[in-house]
């Protein structure tokens, strides 16, 4: 089924998809007609209230990227459909590319060495949005790819922009992730050129690459290219840079469809009852990223911590389809607390601000009032910490379970 509110479009995609039946009304679409999922690929200022209804319904949802218009918004979406026991997927689509595949692979095996910095470049005359600015449209494909190669999430975030056409939302942008061990990367976005570029170039201590989206061959080249530092000089004269310059190679890709991939995926996790490649959790990541980018281009391009933008989140949250955590630079610590209400009503259930610690080792635990324990190997239990600790008491909440290893 087809659902949208221009009977025009409707009329179109209908003579495209004679089989499949139109929907002008989406409230009977998610009660009336027997859906089991529902695709939603809107304006993001409409993908949470649709979203979030059709959770309610008990209807398995993939939501188009960015998955929501702030990191509340996600999570609230992530806890609708924990509880109800539902597939929340966000299409960050390059990630089902064969060539994203392919290049993961190189760096898990170590091929690349060291990854230094990527460099991303996503650019193209249009097509211009009136919600959001070209960072919000863009660079989610890239920042989805970065944070899936690097497996870790920026310390801070730089973005600077400016609006060249609409007053107010930024038509060019230029944003700088920067990650622990000293790696960044950039990512440049527009609306506002000539030519349409879809690159991005990894630099590793061993060897780079170079992906070129665009390229209909050859859309991988691996450069065996690397500069190197003499081991040890006495003398400044015998300090010399070594430049290696080797061979390039293109690697072969199965030819595979991204989008149709994608949707394989999320039918594959609803019948199987897996939690996709792409969850919940990774939406909500990147949004995070998003709305420090944003906060950033408000100040003039300074370093914003994107560890700003929790809402009362854990910094590490389960990934169940690895069975492992997030491999994040922060820490924190989850209590379930509940109130009378949430005796009736499970959606209830609410999360405390988190308790910084180190060594973000998480595990999931089942008790039989709680949704989630989140633990961790060691807690700062200073008094500052412990008086956070039991604030929620003070609200008149009942803590159901509490216990830290």
């Amino acid at each position: 089924m087809m659902c949208d509110i221009s009977s025009a479009r409707l009329n179109a995609l209908k003579e495209l998809y004679p089989d499949v039946a139109p929907e002008t009304n989406f409230e009977h679409m998610l009660n009336g007609v027997g859906l089991d999922a529902v695709a939603v690929a809107t304006s993001v200022k409409h993908h949470f209230p649709m979203a979030r209804a059709a959770l309610l319904a008990g209807k398995h949802v993939l939501i188009e990227k960015p998955m929501a218009a702030s990191a509340a918004q996600c999570e609230e979406l992530i806890d609708i459909a924990r509880i109800n026991g539902l597939v929340l997927m966000v299409g960050h689509t390059f990630l089902y590319s064969p060539a994203v595949t392919k290049i993961k692979e190189i760096i898990d095996r170590g091929d690349l060495g060291e990854i230094r910095y990527i460099c991303a470049r996503r650019l193209n005359l249009g097509l211009y949005q009136k919600d959001i600015n070209v960072a919000w449209d863009l660079a989610p494909h890239d920042i989805s790819i970065i944070l899936h190669l690097l497996e870790q999430l920026p310390e801070s975030v730089n973005c600077t922009g400016g609006a060249h056409i609409t007053p107010g939302i930024e038509d060019v942008t230029s944003m700088t992730l920067n990650f622990a061990k000293d790696r960044s990367a950039m990512i440049q976005s527009s609306w506002l050129d000539p030519r349409k570029v879809r690159e991005m170039t990894i630099v590793g201590s061993k060897r780079m690459i170079v992906y070129d989206d665009l390229a209909p061959l050859e859309k991988i080249r691996v450069f065996d290219a690397r500069v190197e530092r003499p081991p040890h000089y006495d003398t400044f004269a015998e300090f010399q840079y070594a430049y290696h310059y080797g061979d390039v190679f293109s690697p072969y890709l199965k030819q595979k469809e991204p989008l149709e991939a994608e949707c394989y995926h999320f039918l594959e996790c609803i019948h199987e009852s897996k939690n996709p490649l792409t969850c919940g959790v990774r939406g909500l990541e990147l949004v995070r990223i998003l709305e420090a980018s944003s906060a950033s281009l408000k100040l003039n391009g300074r370093a914003v911590s994107s560890y700003s933008f929790q809402s009362g989140r854990p910094s590490t949250q389960i990934c169940p389809q690895a069975g492992q955590p997030s491999k994040l630079n922060q820490c924190g610590f989850r209590l379930r607390f509940r109130s009378a209400q949430a005796n009736r009503d499970p959606a209830a259930w609410r999360l405390r601000p988190p308790l910084c610690g180190k060594s973000a080792s998480v595990v999931d635990v089942g008790f039989p009032h709680e949704v989630l324990a989140m633990f961790f190997d060691r807690l700062d239990a200073d008094a500052k910490v412990l008086r956070r600790l039991f604030v929620g008491l003070a609200f008149g909440d009942q803590l159901q379970h509490f216990h830290l290893t």
